[in-house]
């Protein structure tokens, strides 16, 4: 499988409509929006089960930043299997804890003594940083941001705040977060302009909530995506995220920066919060730390830990499988400088869409650092009114010519492929993407 796309019949074929209809009657509903049954994935192709291949834009949700089904990480884990799968890690040591924390340690921002705790998703990895946070200061309440997404169990379902139907039914969540403006310039919730504003979105929290609602010395932490995820890979202004390390500081709150769908090279950096010049207090990974296998990181530093054993805990967090994966994959990504590749290509990327903005009316906005780029859909450029009809006429026409895509925000395009994707196929996506936006356009 080198070479793609090849659509040998228009999916859903014969084989993957069984699968899916069968599927409809034993599996939960999620988010299975797209007719796709993949049977292989082999770094950034994927086959589905009628044999048709596709380029991978998705990357499993930003997860295979090293290629699906990397060697070195494949070896990683066959030799692993050999020692042994479970070790019940946070009741003993093992080898590959403390290989995989001090790495992380010395490669996230912050020139200080470090921590990490080891949970099974990213968004235990956030009920983690809660709860850090929490207990260190000993303070209730929490700040998040408008569009944010940092999980679905309950205590980091109460800072997601990107679509209604994640809280539908499920209130109440923990009590005390106060969700603020984020800065999404394009749709700026304060309808001002950019290099006028002042950065408003973020002196608001200072200026308006804490001197209106929120007493700021009950506020425990700050958390914030330095690029939101499925808000709409939405990229804020540089001076957006430093004035929210100056207000922290200034009232004693900590700053988690949530880097679970940014981190890791994603955005031409080894972390997003690097292009913004700030260090936070309490940093969460997951998606790529470990190459597929289920695994998520709060990074914090070392004062904050828990000052008592069982104050939290988890029998799967940091499996020894999945901690051998992800050794060899932050290596890999590390010793191939993938942050510098997906720069490059992001650049490439970028400048292709640019000039597609500029052809295509329903093109309203182009954003990304690295490969985390999102084209948003609109009706027209000038009323920016959203266009999620289009935007998921487009990714299915691409998908039925070999180009997986994922949508993000409310009519955004996610492109976020292996960092290690092949050029080739790079540029044959982003013709298909193009010819499909045309397409639906002209239409």
């Amino acid at each position: 499988m080198k070479n793609g796309p090849k659509i040998i019949v228009e999916p859903p074929g014969p084989k993957a409509r069984e699968i899916i209809e069968e599927s409809k009657k034993y599996l939960a509903t999620t988010t299975r929006e797209f007719p796709l049954v993949i049977v292989r994935m082999e770094n950034d192709l994927i086959e589905d089960i009628d044999g048709n291949i596709y380029i991978d834009f998705a990357a499993g949700i930003a997860v295979a930043n090293a290629g699906s089904r990397n060697p070195e990480v494949l070896e990683a884990i066959k030799q692993q299997l050999e020692r042994y799968i479970h070790s019940a890690p946070h009741d003993f040591y093992d080898d590959l804890q403390y290989k995989v924390a001090k790495l992380l340690a010395q490669i996230t921002p912050g020139n200080f003594e470090k921590k990490v705790y080891f949970g099974n998703s990213g968004t235990e990895a956030v009920e983690a940083a809660i709860k850090l946070a929490k207990r260190a200061t000993k303070r209730p309440r929490l700040i998040s941001f408008i569009g944010a997404f940092h999980g679905r169990t309950l205590g980091s379902l109460a800072l997601t705040a990107s679509k209604p139907v994640h809280q539908k039914g499920y209130f109440s969540t923990i009590p005390g977060v106060e969700h603020v403006p984020y800065a999404y310039c394009y749709r700026c919730p304060f309808r001002l302009n950019r290099g006028s504003c002042d950065f408003w979105c973020a002196k608001y929290l200072d200026e308006i909530v804490f001197q209106s609602y929120v007493p700021p010395e009950e506020v425990a932490a700050i958390i914030v995506e330095p690029v939101q995820g499925e808000g709409g890979y939405i990229v804020p202004p540089k001076e957006f995220i430093q004035e929210l390390r100056r207000i922290a500081d200034k009232y004693g709150i900590l700053l988690i920066v949530d880097e679970i769908q940014s981190g890791l090279g994603r955005t031409g950096k080894l972390w997003a919060i690097e292009h913004f010049n700030v260090v936070p207090d309490i940093m969460t990974s997951a998606k790529a730390i470990a190459a597929g296998l289920p695994l998520g990181a709060t990074i914090f530093r070392a004062d904050l830990d828990f000052e008592e054993a069982g104050a939290h805990s988890s029998t799967f967090g940091g499996n020894a499988i999945a901690l051998a994966a992800a050794l060899a994959n932050i290596e890999y990504i590390v010793k191939n400088k993938l942050h510098e590749r997906a720069a490059r290509l992001g650049e490439k990327a970028m400048k292709v869409l640019k000039e597609a903005q500029e052809e295509i009316d329903i093109i309203g906005d182009v954003r990304g650092l690295g490969l985390m780029i999102g084209v948003e859909i609109v009706k027209d450029k000038e009323t920016k009114r959203i266009n999620k009809e289009a935007r998921d006429k487009i990714i299915n026409l691409a998908l039925k010519r070999g180009l997986v895509l994922l949508p993000t925000g409310k009519s955004v395009i996610r492109i976020a492929p292996p960092l290690t994707i092949e050029e080739e196929h790079l540029d044959k996506g982003l013709d298909i993407l193009i010819n499909a936006i045309k397409e639906v356009s002209n239409a």
